[in-house]
């Protein structure tokens, strides 16, 4: 597995993607490589990361504005080549729906409940690592 994995953070809230820091900590799983987080509040800073590449999963804000996560999840599916693992950050679990419309690979309830995202995180990087070996 790589030493190192990239994760877009989008959120317009600096609480939410703090919570994302936090509940990540500095790797997910033991078994899971190290995170880097970049950081985006605007769509267009998705958008302009994105086109970079080097992103090795994505963790989107559904309740962010004023693009929420499942919309801008729904766009890069359609148009980045190769996009990452999406993991959508939810407004109750009753929008998982909702998320699976978006395309997102997972999905979890705000406020992060920090068990279940490192959980989700960390599969979605296994997943992304195994199908690049």
């Amino acid at each position: 597995m790589q030493p190192t994995a990239t994760v877009l953070v989008y959120s317009d809230d600096a609480n939410t993607r703090e919570q994302v820091r936090l509940a990540t900590g500095r790797r997910p799983a033991p078994d899971a490589p190290l995170v880097e987080f970049l950081e985006c509040a605007t769509p267009a800073a998705v958008l302009k990361e994105l086109d970079k590449g080097g992103i090795d999963a994505c963790v989107l804000d559904g309740e962010a504005v004023p693009m929420g996560g499942m919309g801008m999840c729904r766009q890069i599916k359609d148009e980045v080549f190769d996009c990452p693992p999406v993991l959508l950050l939810i407004g109750r679990p009753q929008d998982a729906w909702l998320a699976t419309w978006s395309r997102a690979d997972a999905a979890v309830a705000l406020p992060v409940e920090p068990v279940e995202f490192a959980n989700a995180l960390a599969a979605l990087l296994r997943r992304k690592a195994s199908l690049t070996a």
